[in-house]
Protein backbone atom coordinates (compact mmCIF):
# COMPACT_ATOMS: atom_id res chain seq x y z
CA UNK A 1 0.00 0.00 0.00
CA UNK A 2 1.46 3.41 -0.95
CA UNK A 3 2.36 5.72 1.93
CA UNK A 4 -0.14 8.38 0.83
CA UNK A 5 -2.96 5.87 1.25
CA UNK A 6 -1.93 5.08 4.82
CA UNK A 7 -2.72 8.53 6.14
CA UNK A 8 -4.81 10.42 3.59
CA UNK A 9 -6.03 12.79 6.31
CA UNK A 10 -2.47 14.16 6.47
CA UNK A 11 -2.76 15.55 2.94
CA UNK A 12 -3.65 19.16 2.29
CA UNK A 13 -4.60 20.82 -0.95
CA UNK A 14 -2.77 24.01 -1.85
CA UNK A 15 -5.97 25.93 -1.08
CA UNK A 16 -6.14 24.40 2.40
CA UNK A 17 -2.44 25.06 2.95
CA UNK A 18 -2.72 28.73 1.95
CA UNK A 19 -5.68 29.11 4.32
CA UNK A 20 -3.61 27.66 7.17
CA UNK A 21 -0.66 29.90 6.30
CA UNK A 22 -2.93 32.95 6.50
CA UNK A 23 -4.56 31.77 9.71
CA UNK A 24 -1.16 31.04 11.20
CA UNK A 25 -0.31 34.72 10.87
CA UNK A 26 -3.28 35.62 13.08
CA UNK A 27 -3.30 32.78 15.58
CA UNK A 28 -1.25 29.86 16.78
CA UNK A 29 -2.06 26.76 14.75
CA UNK A 30 -2.95 23.60 16.59
CA UNK A 31 -0.42 20.75 16.55
CA UNK A 32 -2.33 18.78 13.90
CA UNK A 33 -2.77 21.83 11.67
CA UNK A 34 0.90 22.76 12.07
CA UNK A 35 2.08 19.23 11.25
CA UNK A 36 -0.12 18.90 8.17
CA UNK A 37 0.99 22.32 6.93
CA UNK A 38 4.69 21.59 7.46
CA UNK A 39 4.39 18.30 5.59
CA UNK A 40 2.66 20.05 2.69
CA UNK A 41 5.25 22.83 2.58
CA UNK A 42 8.03 20.24 2.47
CA UNK A 43 6.71 18.88 -0.83
CA UNK A 44 5.08 21.92 -2.45
CA UNK A 45 7.48 24.60 -3.68
CA UNK A 46 4.66 26.96 -4.65
CA UNK A 47 3.11 26.94 -1.18
CA UNK A 48 6.54 27.22 0.45
CA UNK A 49 7.19 30.34 -1.66
CA UNK A 50 3.76 31.73 -0.76
CA UNK A 51 4.56 31.20 2.92
CA UNK A 52 7.85 33.09 2.61
CA UNK A 53 6.07 35.95 0.82
CA UNK A 54 3.42 36.17 3.53
CA UNK A 55 6.05 36.16 6.29
CA UNK A 56 8.00 38.89 4.47
CA UNK A 57 4.86 41.05 4.14
CA UNK A 58 4.02 40.55 7.80
CA UNK A 59 7.49 41.71 8.86
CA UNK A 60 7.36 44.68 6.46
CA UNK A 61 3.96 45.80 7.73
CA UNK A 62 5.12 45.61 11.35
CA UNK A 63 7.97 48.01 10.52
CA UNK A 64 5.62 50.68 9.19
CA UNK A 65 5.24 53.74 11.44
Amino acid sequence: MPADELVPEMKLTCKEASRLVSQGLDRRLGPWEWLRLRLHLAICDACAAFTKQMEFLRRAIRRLP
